[in-house]
């Protein structure tokens, strides 16, 4: 006999357990060795799990909306079908403790994130053979009948998303005669049932009365973890006023070109820190581990509640518009809860910017595993006393930097700040090079 267990990977170093979003295979499907056969809600994001065996999907343990333990088995899948009712006795009778034949292995071996890195770097969505495809493109390429293996993939790293799916098929009917004509109603319908799952919805919250409780979701919870982590950790602030009449007028000039505010001060920030390489550094038991990267993360507030800092890699060595396409990818992926764990957790110094909600200025949280975090606050006019003696008017921001004081001093973080008000101020245009 030869029955596997599909168990609950750790999709992140602070998962403790994880909810089922949705249920990519049924029970009795066929699936194919690295497939995806479920998706996770972990801390942050929606992954795509895989199974490393071949075989029929036998049994579903936890259910769509159910949460499991990490490591805890959530599902069988036999390796012939002869073997699924056997499963289902298994699972009925004795559990999950001795379903398996096979030597005792790590969790990630019967159980894995898909990783869309995998896929080539030129963009190519064949990964060892086979496709990289979401579960919603996935499903909707079934309902419409499209053929997956004729699409180039525009998801990261190659990987068909259901955009993809619903432009092939739209496409195919322009020219369609009229008996294709009665399915053209699908594209309008599917999609619609289809994100529910993927997506928290905000309406526990919104619908709130006076004296009900309303459990935390995922997000919220990696949050609580997050910030309880950070009160053993001696911090000290910093504030510094910046004049943004110079970025300002940059950011009017290449707005057009997609370029955002956020990239322009996450560069700002990454160029300082090249010559402040102690800012971008944590604390460690052994010592002080200084980052060979300059990855900024950037927080952003989620809908459901929660709260997310997708990363510019190597902020300080990509140009201003490769920088500014990648945050709105990011952005966007990170709202969708699409994003792989590099792309929200290699940080190593962090923004938070409540500057667009008009606030004058506040203190951040320093996130677990950094240095430094600098709060960002809105540019003012603000009557100032000019160098020849008379008074102008100038756009002024509040900057707050919390730091790590066993590592980063005052002195340390202050000159870190007027290195960055004097590539702001007075070379804002160095910042497109």
């Amino acid at each position: 006999m030869s029955i596997h267990e599909v168990f609950m990977p750790a999709l992140s170093s602070t998962m403790t357990e994880g909810k089922i979003v949705s249920w990519v295979k049924s029970p009795g499907d066929k699936v194919e060795k690295g497939e995806t056969v479920v998706v996770v809600e972990s801390d942050k994001a929606d992954m795509d799990v895989e199974t490393f065996y071949e075989g029929f999907l036998a049994h579903i343990i936890v259910e769509a909306g159910e949460t499991a333990p990490v490591g805890s088995a959530i599902a069988f899948i036999a390796e012939t079908e002869a073997e699924i009712e056997q499963a289902k006795s298994l699972a009925n009778s004795s559990g999950v403790a001795a379903t398996t034949t096979s030597a005792p292995e790590p969790i990630p071996a019967t159980a894995s994130v898909a990783t869309p890195a995998l896929a080539s770097q030129n963009g190519s969505n064949h990964k060892e053979g086979r496709l990289v495809v979401s579960p919603r493109a996935r499903k909707l390429a079934k309902e419409l009948k499209v053929d997956l293996t004729t699409l180039q993939g525009s998801g990261p790293h190659g990987r068909i998303v259901a955009e993809d799916v619903e432009a092939l098929s739209n496409k195919g009917k322009q020219p369609a005669t009229p008996p294709v004509a009665p399915p053209a109603a699908v594209p309008t319908s599917a999609p619609v049932p289809s994100p529910a799952p993927r997506t928290p919805a905000p309406a526990p919250v919104v619908a709130a009365v006076p004296g009900q409780i309303v459990p935390l979701t995922t997000f919220q919870n990696a949050v609580v973890r997050n910030m309880v982590a950070t009160i053993s950790v001696p911090v000290f602030r910093v504030g510094y006023t910046i004049t943004t009449d110079g970025l300002d007028k940059l950011y009017k000039q290449i707005k057009s070109k997609g370029v955002t505010m956020t990239a322009l001060l996450a560069k700002a920030v990454a160029v300082t820190l090249q010559k402040h390489p102690l800012l971008n550094a944590s604390y460690s038991d052994q010592g002080i581990v200084y980052h060979s990267d300059i990855n900024i993360s950037v927080a952003v507030a989620m809908d459901d509640g929660g709260l997310i800092t997708p990363v510019l890699q190597n902020a300080d060595a990509v140009d201003i518009y490769s920088l500014s396409r990648t945050w709105k990818s990011l952005v966007e992926r990170a709202r969708a809860k699409q994003l792989q764990p590099q792309e929200y957790n290699s940080g190593t110094f962090t923004l938070s910017n409540l500057g667009m909600f008009g606030v004058d200025k506040f203190d951040a949280i320093l996130p677990p595993g950094q240095g430094s975090i600098l709060a960002i606050g809105a540019s003012r006019p603000q009557v100032v006393a000019t160098p020849d003696g008379l008074f102008g008017v100038r756009q002024q921001m509040q900057v707050n930097i919390t730091s790590d004081h066993r590592i980063i001093y005052g002195a340390h973080a202050a000159a870190f700040l007027q290195d960055l008000a004097k590539l702001i101020e007075t070379n804002p245009q160095s910042l497109t090079m």
